[in-house]
């Protein structure tokens, strides 16, 4: 491999030899396996779950590799990662993994899968590799991950096909970088998550990196659509800053602000807003804490010594003298400002002199539970606020005016929006179409389809890979299938009827009346007319099985569980779990 260089030429990559290049006569009748392809295997269809890859012959550069967060209709589920099913039989002709920022949906499936697909060198920038090697200390067991760490600017032969450039992108997060990938296709930039950068006044700061881009002839685009529906332009961090130090000093007691441990740009802010203010920072939750320290080392957040105290020393100073960084701004269960909020966090409770204050968006899917947080909280206190309330939040995505700005400044030939719902994708296609891109070279792609592109083209095919979910639950990754959500989701909705019959193995006649259980669906003691009609059902059933043989007790259970089933929908109009227990002596 070349060392990386801030001078290396991208177009210093071999070229054929001139009675061996392809004409544009013969381009489309190389073989399919000479195109360049790309598939998203997450991140088009939900938020989260980022990850795609560029494949050209034997070689192949993953872009991200990320986790998405458990939903309603995945309960239980720790985290949803990737498929890479795809990928492991062709772990060889991994060159690359590039991480474009440390956002979890972003990198945090790494620990899941990276061994599966040859420990390939990762590239990124320097906080966020601090960040996944933090991540792996909690793997002790697997291969210790290989870096190459990039800045702004620099430039690596990835392999014999590949070259690459990182450019720094404004985000929530410090070390956010876009690539410019130099492939036999094309140039081919990938944003990761950003937004235009700009001052308090809304004038844009960062326009010349796109400016830039417009004189590079750029094959492709791959553009963030997070907020592509959303009207209007980004807020400045500044404006933000401004409204938390109104908050901050006008605040009577303490200040208790959730935020996602990873916006490591607002919990610098906050940090420097306290500091002025003589109050002291106590940081609650162990990946904020892990996340503040890894950035502290690189320089990214400054602050004395003495400044940080410990949750259980916020009971030495007064109430005014003291702000409490928290976890989950989301309503998560487990989360810092949770168990705060329910009273079960044994160094603070909430007071009715606290201000508390969401910095953070609502993240698609999580509203019910960041709804009854604000009435948790409002109970306990009147002074709570929210970016709804106030600018104390501005998005690390675009919204439409800048998406279009950034499109008409790039100029590319095709523009593919990712990282979203559909349509919020088509939110985007729509701001391309609007600035004069073609509607032929705006490509909308779903999880797991292949696109293939040359010099002239992106084509997507109806070639496709797998792209569904693995769940990662507890210690088992990808052990959780969808019949098992949807048995999980049916005893959450209906609940379960378990019946315990017990019978003479030659005669096949009960031998003791049916034992029932209900979990989550009745009543029992308030239901007997019910169990009874249960037992005088399983009566009837038992004798009209043909005993010439000794029946299967699968189809013993099979025959129980339908017709217990239809009598108790009849009666109740529910459907529970109804599980048979067969017992023979």
């Amino acid at each position: 491999m070349i060392k990386r260089t801030k001078h290396m030429s991208m177009s210093h990559r071999p070229r054929l030899s001139k009675n061996k290049r392809l004409s544009r006569r013969n381009i489309f009748s190389r073989k399919i396996d000479d195109n360049l392809k790309f598939v998203e295997l997450g991140g088009l269809e939900e938020i989260g779950r980022n990850c795609s890859y560029f494949e050209y012959k034997d070689e192949i550069v993953i872009i991200d590799v990320g986790v998405q967060f458990p939903e309603e209709e995945t309960p239980g589920i720790d985290f949803i990662i990737p498929n890479i099913s795809s990928l492991e039989p062709k772990k060889k002709n991994i060159k690359a993994i590039v991480l474009t920022h440390g956002h979890y949906d972003h990198i945090h499936a790494l620990p899941y899968v990276l061994e599966k697909l040859g420990n390939p060198i990762i590239y990124t920038a320097k906080l966020t590799k601090e960040l996944v090697a933090k991540r792996f200390e909690e793997f002790p067991n697997l291969p210790k991950p290989k870096f190459e760490v990039m800045g702004d600017g620099d430039k690596v032969r990835i392999s014999e096909n590949f070259n690459m450039e990182f450019f720094e992108v404004d985000h929530t997060i410090p070390d956010s970088m876009g690539l410019i990938l130099d492939t036999p296709a094309g140039k081919m930039v990938h944003f990761g998550d950003f937004r235009l950068k700009r001052d308090i006044d809304g004038n844009v700061v960062d326009i010349k990196t796109y400016e830039r881009l417009s004189k590079m002839d750029i094959h492709s685009i791959f553009i963030d659509s997070t907020s592509a529906d959303v009207k209007g332009q980004s807020k400045s961090e500044e404006l933000v800053e401004k409204n938390l130090k109104d908050l901050f000093e006008n605040a009577k007691g303490r200040i208790i602000v959730a935020t996602f441990a990873s916006l490591l740009t607002r919990i610098a802010t906050m940090m420097k807003l306290a500091e002025k203010m003589g109050r002291k920072v106590a940081v609650n939750g162990r990946s904020m804490k892990d996340n503040v320290q890894i950035a502290k080392n690189l320089g990214y957040i400054k602050f004395p010594k003495d400044h940080i105290i410990s949750m259980e020393e916020i009971h030495k100073y007064k109430d005014n003298e003291i702000v409490i960084l928290t976890t989950g701004a989301q309503g998560e269960s487990t989360a810092g400002l949770m168990r705060i909020t329910k009273g079960e966090h044994r160094s603070v409770k909430l007071k009715s002199t606290d201000t508390v204050i969401l910095s953070s968006s609502i993240v698609p899917g999580n509203e019910r539970s960041v709804q009854s947080l604000l009435d948790d909280i409002s109970r306990q206190t009147e002074e709570i606020y929210n970016y709804r309330l106030l600018d104390i939040h501005t998005s690390g995505h675009n919204l439409s005016d800048d998406i279009e700005l950034i499109i008409k400044t790039v100029k590319p030939k095709n523009v593919i929006p990712v990282y979203a719902f559909h349509f919020k994708r088509l939110a985007t296609a729509k701001l391309a179409r609007k600035v004069g891109i073609p509607n032929e070279n705006i490509f909308m792609l779903d999880n797991g389809q292949v696109a293939e592109i040359t010099k002239e083209e992106f084509k997507i095919t109806d070639k496709t890979v797998p792209a569904n979910y693995v769940m990662v639950d507890g210690l088992g990754v990808g052990d959780v299938e969808e019949v098992v959500l949807r048995d999980r989701k049916h005893l959450a909705d209906e609940g379960m009827v378990v019946i315990i019959t017990t019978l003479n193995r030659a005669t096949g006649k009960l031998i003791k009346t049916p034992d029932i259980i209900s979990r989550g669906f009745i009543y029992l003691k308030e239901n007997k007319e019910l169990l009874d009609d249960v037992r005088a059902k399983i009566r009837q059933i038992l004798p009209r099985i043909p005993r010439k043989q000794q029946p299967d007790p699968d189809y013993v259970k099979s025959i129980i569980r339908d017709q217990i089933g239809k009598l108790l929908y009849n009666k109740t109009k529910r459907r529970p779990m109804v599980l048979p227990v067969l017992i023979e002596v």
